[in-house]
């Protein structure tokens, strides 16, 4: 009986003499194996992203903003206004925060120093609401509001890029050329995932921006309404309670169109989650068809080596070798070839995940399961499809085969 370890170097010594052959039938392999790594780690890097970035909103949030479509079609236009966030606070339960908002753009000059950043008006909710806490100095609080104070809290950006080191707090800027007195200086937050920086901004009270900064014809007009709720469960009902009170306020009728709309942000961002999980499912699906198309390609060169190498193998029967001995060698030639592609397919996947990753601007998250799944998948392929190869080569007649030319 001959040894395993003797069967192993033959077909060692029989993919050696043919280098370039083997290589060319492993590239299905480490295609197919890099595929599925690459996708898998750009798909989990995705995923990771769209949490921090549901992270950094709060799960438990949602947006009421106009529709203009709608406005379009009825021929009228309505806003959004205070008085709504108020009934909306007052009249819905399960809410924990409600910050209407005023959002422009705006010149800012302090000095000689120049900037030009965006500017929210809201009210004290609007840290809650958003999870932004005041670095150093005081954040605007409900007489700022009543009063339409001209005072304002900064981002980091703002503090680094105009004031160079220098406190800001009690130091006056000009926001389209009306002056406000900074009042504090959020902390740092940095980029969002889609690369905003999100110091780079300014909070002045709701009633200041109403009357100093964007003058609007409507009273009371704002852009948004940023709902913070006690929990997720609740965010159903008050999604469904803010929209009825919507309608009653706007007096829109049964069948006319909403001049506003109500988002989940959650709801939102899961929809984008399961888009990702859909693309990355379709990448997965492609790379497992590379890898079963290796797979024929393997058994389709083991069957033209079965062809070519058929007086060797009558031969080494005619020494003494079983047709399990047969069977084996050409099982481990097989079992190698995929053993190479699903190695040099890891190292090419890891590559080609860094470079697909750079393009969605996320991260890839390459998990030693889709390695350890990617390389298994690989041998069981050269497996299944290098065992019928194989087994027609141990069912050779050794006469027949010394007779082969």
């Amino acid at each position: 009986m001959i040894s395993m370890a003797e069967i192993s170097r033959t077909a060692v010594r029989a993919l050696r003499r043919n280098k370039t052959r083997s290589m060319l039938t492993a590239l299905g392999i480490i295609i197919g194996v890099a595929a599925v790594i690459a996708a898998f780690a750009v798909g989990q890097g995705a995923n990771k992203s769209i949490d921090e970035q549901i992270a950094s909103f709060g799960s438990n949030f949602i947006m009421v903003f106009p529709d203009r479509s709608a406005s379009s079609a009825s021929g009228t236009v309505k806003y959004l206004t205070y008085d709504d966030a108020l009934a909306i606070e007052r009249e819905v339960s399960g809410i924990e925060a409600v910050a209407p908002m005023i959002n422009t753009s705006a010149q800012l000059v302090y000095g000689n120093t120049n900037w030009s950043t965006s500017v929210t008006g809201s009210t004290p909710s609007y840290s809650l609401v958003q999870d932004r806490e005041v670095d150093y100095g005081r954040n605007i609080n409900a007489s700022d509001v009543r009063q339409g104070a001209k005072i304002a809290v900064i981002g980091k950006t703002i503090a680094d890029k105009m004031f160079f080191g220098e406190d800001p707090v009690g130091k006056s800027i000009r926001i389209k050329k009306v002056p406000f007195t900074i009042i504090g200086v959020l902390k740092a937050k940095g980029q969002n995932t889609m690369g905003q920086d999100q110091d780079d901004l300014v909070l002045v009270p709701l009633t200041a921006a109403q009357r100093r900064l964007v003058r609007w014809n409507t009273p009371g007009r704002i852009s948004t309404i940023y709902i913070k709720g006690v929990s997720m469960n609740a965010l159903q009902y008050i999604q469904n309670e803010t929209e009825a009170l919507m309608r009653e306020r706007h007096k829109i009728r049964a069948g006319e169109p909403d001049d506003f709309s109500v988002r989940n942000i959650s709801q939102m961002l899961e929809a984008r989650r399961k888009t990702t999980a859909i693309m990355s499912m379709l990448l997965g699906s492609i790379a497992v068809i590379s890898l079963v198309v290796g797979g024929i390609g393997i058994m389709n060169i083991m069957l033209v080596s079965v062809t070519e190498r058929t007086r060797e193998i009558g031969i080494r029967m005619a020494v003494g070798a079983k047709s399990r001995d047969i069977r084996f060698q050409f099982l481990i030639e097989a079992v190698v070839l995929s053993m190479v592609g699903g190695t040099t397919g890891i190292i090419l996947g890891v590559f080609a995940g860094h470079a697909l990753a750079s393009l969605t601007s996320a991260p890839p998250i390459f998990s030693a399961g889709s390695i350890i799944l990617a390389f298994v998948f690989s041998v069981l392929v050269g497996v299944g499809f290098g065992y019928y190869p194989a087994w027609k080569a141990s069912l050779l007649d050794p006469i027949d085969a010394l007779k082969y030319e």
